[in-house]
């Protein structure tokens, strides 16, 4: 009887377990200018650096200032698992958000964007802090809903063992 629920748990586990990698999306891991950041000079390149390496065809990085008006730049430039554009119009003092879009090995799609600023003003410092931003479900909720599915599946294997005997 035990037995044969250790192999239930072991075959559950052989099904859940694949499901891993889908964890693994592709993350934002760092950037410059940096999220938050107060700049005095406005930046001629715009570089975000992720977790996993990038497909130039379905990466997209745009900046945009505070009025939502899109600042010209370059098409990105894709490295590994780095992406930049240049910025080809004037920024003046004031806000500006990055917003990127990219594919993960997996197949999903990652976006979220960020805030800098130029100029030395407080206000501009304070506009400028970083929002969260998510996509998808998060890796703890992923796996304890899977652990739930383990103890749930060995439960009915043990009590479905009992009442055969």
């Amino acid at each position: 009887m035990i037995r044969r629920m250790l192999v239930a748990l072991a075959t559950v586990a052989a099904v859940l377990l694949p499901g891993a990698p889908a964890w693994a999306h592709n993350q934002l891991e760092g950037s410059s200018p940096a999220s938050g950041a107060v700049l005095r000079v406005a930046p001629s390149t715009v570089t975000l650096r992720f977790t996993q390496e990038l497909n130039p065809s379905f990466t997209t990085i745009a900046v945009s200032d505070a009025a939502r008006h899109r600042v010209p730049a370059s098409e990105p430039v894709v490295d590994g698992n780095s992406g930049s554009v240049t910025v080809d119009g004037p920024m003046g003092n004031g806000v500006y958000t990055v917003a990127f879009r990219t594919v993960s090995v997996d197949g999903h799609t990652v976006q979220g964007s960020y805030s800098f600023a130029v100029g030395a003003a407080p206000t501009v410092a304070a506009a400028a802090r970083p929002t969260p931003n998510s996509d998808g479900i998060p890796s703890t909720v992923l796996i304890g809903l899977a652990a739930a599915g383990v103890v749930l599946v060995g439960s009915a294997v043990f009590l479905f063992s009992r009442r055969r005997t």
